[in-house]
């Protein structure tokens, strides 16, 4: 073999392997929701704390760094946050400590769920274990759960929002679940702009808390997520409405309809482009007001950071989630 064609060889060599090196990375790192299912199933085996739970845990904590400043922003497989003084233990002087039996005089959650005999916050699975160990503390079953949920973040809202997550997991069996669409059907004849933020006179001053989408009577209200039915009823404000949480901690309000869908009650679990209402023209007024406005549907979004829940401008995820349902459409 001569130089030039070793060279040639090695070149090629080299080339291959590291693409398909490279490949692989890239595999393992565009598939987070694979390597989060192992770690939740992984631990639900020891500890008997069921799978979505812990999914739904790990995806409350992610939605809350996302949109705090107070907290780190996420940047491993799993989110869940220990402050170091809660891990090590609050009297600890060491906030790295590592070593379990002593985080455990401390009294510190730290604990070693990976098996290396270190309890470490870079761990996840170490990370994921202590919150399933401290669950364990109350029960494996769904009222002693979230009486530990409730001990832990002393907050009902974030205990229901954990509920619910776990709920939609539980049902689809699976955690990748961030598809949207636009509100009502592309074919429909409809029109939107940017209304967040206008002053409203009725009821007094107030600003719109979001987008008004104008279709005809009737037009089929999507649901835009996977989410569950939080309200379903009637408003002075925005007369027969609903309201949905989808898994990212976001609160979808949809008012005006004419009505409802047949099955959507409180509680019921839906996924984009399920029918859930229609377009109309009630409310501002008692129970049955209509046509004191043009048919439409108010569509609002709204954001809980663990703290509180805000109004946010929906008409920038309108206008991706319409060209990426026309994106989808075409591909089919």
């Amino acid at each position: 073999m001569t130089v030039r064609t070793f060279l040639i060889f090695g070149t090629l060599f080299f080339f291959f392997s590291s693409f398909f090196s490279a490949r692989d990375v890239c595999a393992a790192e565009s598939n987070p929701y694979e390597e989060r299912m192992k770690l939740y199933k992984k631990v639900e085996t020891v500890t008997h704390i069921p799978w979505y739970y812990l999914a739904a845990i790990d995806q409350y904590e992610r939605n809350v760094r996302m949109v705090r400043r107070d907290l780190p922003k996420p940047n491993r497989v799993i989110s869940i946050y220990f402050p170091p003084e809660v891990w090590v233990g609050l009297t600890n002087p060491n906030l790295e400590e590592e070593d379990p039996a002593i985080i455990k005089f401390f009294q510190g959650m730290g604990v070693d769920g990976d098996g290396d005999g270190k309890a470490s916050l870079k761990s996840d699975e170490d990370v994921l274990y202590a919150f399933a160990n401290y669950l364990l503390s109350y029960g494996v079953d769904h009222d002693n759960i979230k009486i530990g949920l409730w001990n832990y973040y002393h907050r009902d809202r974030t205990v229901g929002s954990i509920a619910s997550y776990a709920k939609i997991y539980r049902h689809f069996g699976r955690i990748d679940l961030d598809t949207n669409v636009f509100p009502v059907p592309l074919s429909s004849n409809h029109s939107y702009r940017s209304t967040w933020g206008d002053a409203r006179g009725w009821g007094g001053r107030r600003i719109h808390e979001g987008t008004d989408i104008f279709a005809d009577y009737g037009v089929p209200v999507r649901a835009t997520s996977y989410g569950i039915v939080e309200i379903k009823g009637w408003n002075k404000y925005g007369g027969w409405r609903i309201g949905i949480r989808d898994i990212n901690n976001n609160y979808h309000y949809y008012a005006h309809l004419s009505g409802f869908a047949k099955g959507i009650e409180k509680g019921k679990i839906v996924e984009p482009g399920m029918v859930i209402g229609g377009v109309g023209s009630s409310g501002y007024g008692p129970p049955g007001t209509s046509g004191k406005f043009p048919p439409h549907l108010h569509y609002g979004m709204y954001k809980d950071n663990g703290k509180t829940e805000w109004s946010f401008d929906p008409y920038p995820h309108l206008v991706k989630w319409k060209r990426m349902e026309r994106a989808s459409l075409k591909k089919k």
